[in-house]
């Protein structure tokens, strides 16, 4: 288990009041349709943040589906960008230990107390990267959100490793820092 998500787990009773078993045991005794339902409830009912419900959930369904592999569903026929995927969490690990990691069904979601980045496979040669900056001007290179909407403000295409550079970096950490 990645080491930010296990101390996340481990701090879940301070911080939402219970355990992740207490938590599971809630969820279980609703039904859900939706992961974003499940969520809400949490986040709604329970006071939780974001980071906390959504890794609830999803650690729940996990759970509840058997055993899969979300990030490698993701990324099946789509191999060739692995590279860049790694190099992206490689990078957002730099951040803090605070940066949580949590694979949905078609992306990935960078969280620190906010989402502040949303990892998606978006095509067989291009991964889309969904960036949370507030009124940050749009580039050639730093686009609007576009498939993304409201989860983020901004998306960055990315087709090689290369990509994942200095100026990349300064708008992930200027989106980690925001995101308290």
């Amino acid at each position: 288990m990645d080491k930010v998500l296990q101390t996340m787990i481990d701090n879940m009773p301070e911080k939402t009041g219970k355990s992740l078993d207490g938590w599971k045991t809630i969820l279980s005794a609703n039904q859900f349709d939706k992961h974003s339902e499940a969520v809400n409830f949490l986040k709604k009912e329970h006071g939780m943040t974001h980071g906390f419900a959504n890794t609830i959930v999803s650690l729940f369904k996990k759970d509840n589906e058997g055993p899969t592999d979300l990030v490698a569903d993701q990324y099946k026929g789509k191999e060739s960008l692995l590279p860049i995927y790694e190099s992206l969490l490689k990078m957002a690990k730099t951040f803090g230990s605070d940066v949580t990691i949590v694979p949905k069904k078609t992306s990935v979601s960078l969280i620190r107390k906010k989402q502040f980045a949303l990892i998606k496979p978006a095509t067989k040669t291009r991964i889309d990267l969904g960036i949370k900056i507030k009124d940050k001007p749009l580039t050639d290179r730093l686009e609007g959100s576009g498939p993304f909407g409201t989860m983020c403000t901004h998306r960055v295409k990315l087709s090689e490793t290369k990509e994942v550079d200095q100026e990349l970096k300064s708008w992930l950490q200027e989106a980690y820092d925001k995101a308290r």
